[in-house]
């Protein structure tokens, strides 16, 4: 894509289909004016549209333009010009989506998010929210309320009582922390703050804070502390405790969320949906349940004492059971 932003760019692109099938044969000129924006940017548009259509992306799957001189008259459509239908599942998944996304920071136009979504609502006649949403284990962000608390006190720059769960520490611990800002990475929302205990700038998954508690006091991070630079590929801010222990797992289908919810310093996706994987884990017993109570949706590649620690435990179960 060019500069342009893809929130400026997309819904033109999604527009522009239906507009020229209405209008065969405008001049490029003409519908360059219409959209506000340069020839030379329209046909830039038009060359992305060209590599758009239906799955298999094959020359009669993609969306086809025909030029005649400076004019332009769309030969395919692939399927651009018909409502969205959504099945319920899809429109469902679709809308705790967009509810997500209202409530991420970063999102310029919130109200374009709260319009789409109603709009879904209404065309599914969902008009309530699920009960219940499922996110890695059992965890629904921001479910103890403890989310709205944290950007509030980052709103009124205010310090905070942190009870959260340590993912790679199977542990819930509390901390007093002065807030610097939230971002967006990889798709979850992190408080970055100034943590007293350990006496460094911290980043804290908003869906493993079990409680928040706003203090009678500012948000004070030491003078010298400032918020980290965010680089493009944003993951690279959840810097991987080097302490640790390393495990390499290879995770079936059914098993690719443990990706999702646990620090990792390497993941590689295949295309049956699997994924090779290096976890960081503190706790050696932890990590062993964790691994038996996946079964045969992981399996240990390396190191080899933690592929034994694991069989070694699961014939002591089979062994309490009698199975042995």
């Amino acid at each position: 894509m060019s500069a342009e932003g893809v929130a400026e760019r997309l819904p033109r692109l999604l527009t522009l289909v239906p507009w020229l099938l209405a209008r065969p044969g405008v001049p490029v000129a003409e519908a360059a004016a219409e959209f506000g924006i340069t020839e030379a940017q329209l046909r830039r548009d038009l060359e992305l549209l060209w590599m758009c259509g239906l799955p298999g992306y094959g020359p009669g799957d993609l969306v086809d333009l025909s030029f005649e001189g400076d004019t332009i008259t769309v030969v395919y459509d692939a399927g651009l010009s018909r409502p969205l239908r959504l099945s319920g599942p899809e429109a469902a998944t679709l809308a705790v989506a967009l509810r997500a996304l209202a409530d991420a920071p970063g999102v310029a136009d919130t109200d374009a998010v709260h319009r789409a979504l109603a709009k879904i609502e209404e065309a599914s006649g969902r008009t309530e929210a699920p009960d219940t949403v499922a996110v890695g284990m059992g965890r629904t962000p921001g479910d103890t309320g403890a989310e709205s608390t944290v950007r509030d006190a980052v709103a009124r720059h205010r310090a905070l009582r942190l009870t959260y769960y340590s993912a790679s520490r199977d542990a819930v611990g509390r901390r007093d922390v002065d807030p610097i800002r939230l971002l967006l990475v990889d798709g979850s929302t992190y408080l970055e703050a100034w943590c007293r205990r350990a006496e460094g700038v911290r980043m804290f998954r908003l869906d493993r804070v079990d409680d928040a508690e706003v203090l009678d006091e500012p948000s004070h991070p030491p003078p010298d502390v400032v918020g980290r630079d965010v680089p493009a590929d944003a993951s690279g801010l959840l810097t991987p405790d080097g302490s640790q222990q390393l495990a390499a797992l290879w995770l079936a289908p059914q098993a690719r969320w443990v990706a999702e919810y646990y620090p990792m310093e390497d993941v590689v996706a295949d295309d049956d949906g699997s994924a090779r994987v290096q976890m960081r884990y503190a706790d050696r017993a932890w990590m062993v349940r964790l691994l038996l109570g996946l079964g045969d949706a992981v399996e240990v590649l390396w190191p080899a004492d933690l592929a034994a620690a694991r069989a070694g435990r699961a014939r002591e179960a089979l062994a309490a059971y009698g199975a042995l």
